[in-house]
Formats: structure tokens, sequence, C-alpha cells
């Protein structure tokens, strides 16, 4: 049991990682004279925007503003306290044992 509750905490980790790289994409795209055809900025392109155009087809863009990314942040968030919950409840379960 305590293995699962440390495979749940990396996932939370994990996307408090990728939620840092989405708010870099975000600042980054403040900037639209930057060369998206830099290896550094393609690759967090090309890591977030999959699943930024996910939020992208639900929310389209209000007055030139691109809202999807906050959904996107809510759903990360919201997905990270689940696991942190998940594991939390793993390990306390483990401790009761």
């Amino acid at each position: 049991m305590e293995i699962l509750a440390t495979v749940l905490q990396v996932l939370a980790q994990t996307l408090e990682i990728y939620s840092l790289i989405l708010i870099v994409r975000v600042l980054l795209s403040w900037f639209p004279n930057l060369d998206w055809g830099n290896p550094v900025l393609s690759t967090v392109g090309s890591i977030t925007d999959p699943y930024l155009n996910v939020f992208r087809g639900l929310i389209p863009p209000i007055g030139g503003l691109d809202l999807s990314a906050i959904l996107a942040f809510i759903a990360l968030s919201v997905m990270q306290q689940l696991l942190n919950g998940a594991s939390m409840s793993v390990f306390t379960t483990t401790l009761n044992m």
C-alpha cells in the first residue's frame, strides 16, 4: 500500500511541475514576436499545446483573450488535489493496519 501512496504522490508532483511549465507557456504567449522555432520554446509548446487545445475547444477566445488556460489550470489543480487526497487516504489506511 505504501507503494501506491508513493506513486500517487509522484503523479501529483508531476502535475505540479506540468503546471509550472504551463505557466511559462501562458506567460510566453504574451510576447507575440517570439521565435517558436527555437528548440526550447518549441519543446514547451509541444508539451503544453495538446492539453491547452482541449480547453480551447471548450472556451472560444473572448475579445481576443484566450481564457481556456484558466480552465486548464483549474482542471490540473483538481487532479492534484484528488491525487494528494488519495495518497493521504492510502497512507492513513496503511498506518491504521
